[in-house]
């Protein structure tokens, strides 16, 4: 467990740029379950070294998912990385009207729409919003894109179902803000 420790303090550290007290409240909960945390990890390492898209583009993607479960750790660690990346504050604080705004490039808009349609139960993504992303991505890029979605909604849901909260990533900076839920004004 401390080599696992150790290992998850080092790429935290480098995801968010700073540590904070309540970082492993979600590596604490698995490690109830040895097994779980051992499968979630080797996840986790594998999603974090794959570099077939662009950080940048990932890390909005998983942030747009992250504000669409409304789950707290994620939106602040997450806020932290995209800024690492290169999103700017008015970007983030942009993420509920992207489609309106001129923030976001005619590559995130389509990226963001699937974030967002990947993140609805049922999964909506049309055969339209597939072909705009095929015009930019591969397979490879396809299928990282989605798994790294796919991955931010499995974060999102197990922090909700087990009260996990924001832990600091982003404490005295900008961070983005939940979606609000469908047809809220």
């Amino acid at each position: 467990m401390r080599l696992v420790y150790k290992m998850a303090r080092r790429q935290m550290g480098q995801l968010a740029g700073r540590e904070t007290d309540r970082m492993f409240e979600p590596m604490e909960m698995y490690a109830r379950v040895p097994r779980l945390l051992f499968g979630y990890g080797t996840l986790e390492w594998a999603a974090g070294k794959s570099h077939v898209v662009d950080n940048r583009l990932k890390d909005l993607a998983q942030l747009k998912a992250a504000t669409l479960t409304n789950c707290e750790y994620c939106i602040d660690i997450g806020s932290a990385a995209a800024r690492r990346a290169g999103l700017s504050d008015e970007q983030l604080l942009a993420l509920p009207h992207y489609r309106e705004s001129q923030l976001f490039s005619d590559l995130d808009k389509p990226v963001l729409d699937y974030a967002v349609g990947m993140s609805r139960t049922p999964v909506a993504v049309s055969g339209e919003l597939f072909g705009a992303l095929r015009k930019h991505f591969d397979d490879a890029q396809l299928v990282e894109s989605t798994n790294v979605i796919a991955l931010e909604n499995l974060r999102g849901r197990f922090n909700l179902a087990l009260g996990i909260g924001s832990s600091g990533f982003s404490e005295g900076m900008v961070c983005a803000i939940a979606d609000p839920p469908p047809g809220a004004p």
